[in-house]
């Protein structure tokens, strides 16, 4: 990837008024799958719905931009961009095409939105010179919007993708948020001190492993648990965490929260805990990995450090 020519792209796109906002997996696939969706019309199908194009459907500077970045693909039908554009609160993202099947994918999608949601009403006003960590930050949607409600804050993203690094940091500059990445773990490496931390893992099982999609045990809940622990050690006297991620619910009992709430209060944090949504990804309920689980919730972990 050309980093000077991707974000010379996202800033022509954003001239041209280009938004799209990206559904699930599932949605993206019926959508297209039908017949009038088989070949890319417009910049919308082109960076939004992954679709092939032929000879005149980008005009000339978005296709030699393209090129430059090194982001088209033959394809059996045409080309293809192996990156998409997303919009979400006036912003522009770049993060991975459809499919998202490579274990260095960068995903965006509902979640990203709920996320960014989050963020706008939990996380308020911050002192000038608060330090803001988004850990796994994937494209960047966690500190970009966070830092948008903090301009005097300072921002560093973590992810053990350098992919998602990489684009994080065009997207950053694209949005004007001055940012340091670090390649790695959690939190390995980020000192403590921190006034809030955002966090919007993974939580479902993933038979292939892959790191932007598998949560990990406790029904995929323990990268979750692992991420507000490595927060909590970390924070400031009144530092934060805004975590948002999915939980099983288990013959009505939340293990995830069951889990935090003693982990939490060990480190001098009071929790407020609230689901968002209580039925999400049914579908994985078919795997045998979660037989015995009612329903995948979405929850909000907000923690607090005594001051």
């Amino acid at each position: 990837m050309n980093d000077a020519a991707l974000l010379a792209l996202l800033d022509a796109l954003k001239v041209r008024g280009y938004a799209f906002v990206t559904p699930t997996p599932a949605t993206h696939s019926r959508v297209v799958a039908r017949t009038d969706r088989k070949q890319a019309h417009d910049l919308y199908d082109v960076f939004g719905w992954s679709l092939p194009f032929g000879p005149g459907v980008l005009d000339t500077e978005i296709e030699a931009l393209a090129e430059q970045a090194d982001i088209l693909a033959e394809d059996g039908r045409g080309r293809r961009s192996t990156l998409r554009a997303s919009s979400l609160h006036g912003r522009l993202f770049l993060h991975s095409a459809y499919p998202t099947d490579d274990r260095d994918a960068v995903f965006f999608g509902p979640d990203s939105y709920r996320f960014a949601d989050l963020i706008a009403s939990e996380l308020g006003a911050c002192a000038p010179g608060a330090r803001i960590v988004d850990i796994g930050t994937g494209g960047g949607v966690g500190a970009i919007v966070a830092a948008g409600h903090c301009a005097e804050a300072t921002v560093t993203m973590t992810d053990i993708n350098p992919t998602a690094l990489a684009l994080a940091r065009i997207n950053a500059a694209h949005n004007g948020v001055d940012a340091e990445f670090v390649e790695t773990d959690g939190l390995n490496g980020v000192p403590p001190g921190l006034d809030v931390a955002l966090a919007n893992p993974p939580y479902i099982i993933d038979s292939a492993g892959r790191s932007y999609r598998d949560g990990g045990d406790m029904h995929g809940g323990r990268i979750s648990f692992e991420m507000a622990v490595a927060a909590a050690d970390r924070l400031a006297p009144g530092g934060r965490l805004i975590l948002y991620t999915g939980s099983a619910i288990v013959r009505g009992r939340d293990p995830l929260r069951d889990a935090l709430e003693p982990a939490l209060a060990e480190r001098g944090c009071t929790l407020r805990y609230r689901e968002i949504d209580p039925d999400m990804f049914g579908e994985e309920l078919e795997n045998d990995a979660y037989a015995d689980v009612d329903r995948i919730a979405i929850v909000a972990a907000i923690a607090t450090k005594a001051g």
